[in-house]
This record gives C-alpha cells, sequence and structure tokens, in this order.
C-alpha cells in the first residue's frame, strides 16, 4: 500500500469517527433529549417569545443589566409593546422561581455556569 492510499484511508476512518454522533442520531431517527422545563406562573406569557427567549435570554438579560446600571433605564418595552421593568428578580423570578426545575436543567444540560448567582440571591423555591 502506498503512502498516499494510507493517508487517504486515515482521513476517510478520522472523518468516520469524528462524525459518529451524528451519522448515529440521523440513522437512529431519535430527536436528542432536551430537559423538561417547568415553569411556575399565573402569567400567560414571558417578556418575549418562547422562542426568543430560548436562544437570547442570556444577551437580554446583560442588556437589561448594562441598561439598568449604566443608563439607569429600568424600563424594557418588548416585541408586542408590552412595558416590563428590568429586573431579574422582581420579573424574571416571579414565574421561574423553581431554579432547580427550570434554570439548572438547562444550564446544566448545556453546561454553563451563568454568573446571575454572583449578585442575585438564590431564589426561595416555590412548589405547586
Amino acid at each position: 500500500m502506498s503512502s498516499s492510499a494510507k493517508v487517504i484511508a486515515g482521513l476517510i476512518i478520522f472523518l468516520c469517527l469524528i462524525t459518529f454522533p451524528v451519522w448515529y442520531n440521523v440513522v437512529g431517527g431519535k430527536a436528542s433529549y432536551t430537559p423538561e422545563l417547568k415553569i411556575i406562573s399565573e402569567e400567560k406569557s414571558c417578556v418575549e417569545s418562547k422562542e426568543f427567549m430560548r436562544i437570547e435570554h442570556m444577551q437580554l438579560l446583560d442588556d437589561w443589566r448594562n441598561s439598568v446600571v449604566r443608563k439607569n433605564n429600568r424600563t424594557y418595552i418588548a416585541h408586542n409593546g408590552k412595558e416590563h421593568n428590568m429586573s431579574l428578580t422582581d420579573t424574571c423570578l416571579k414565574c421561574h422561581s423553581n431554579k432547580t426545575e427550570f434554570c439548572d436543567q438547562c444550564h446544566n444540560y448545556l453546561e454553563v455556569t451563568p454568573t446571575c448567582w454572583n449578585c442575585h440571591i438564590v431564589p426561595e423555591e416555590n412548589k405547586l
């Protein structure tokens, strides 16, 4: 076997091993695990849509922090025109006070460590 054939064979094996998880999920036809988040809320809607919050909530919270701390602006106007107080404690944690069943589920799944609790007090758990 020539050296170029060995290199090509090695590349093919490497690509197969690297892409195995993707192919395994495609062939298996199963959706990957996603955590089930439990919401304790009397509100019918969040400050933004579910899809927006799922993707952009950390950026939204960073923007809120910067707006409140640096510009003293405490009012957020959502895409639907509704006004909200920019506050993790008074706005977000009203509905999401079950940190272990809501926040931690997703953060643990994604292996991220938010810095919210460096400044904010961990909420007292509410159960239905």
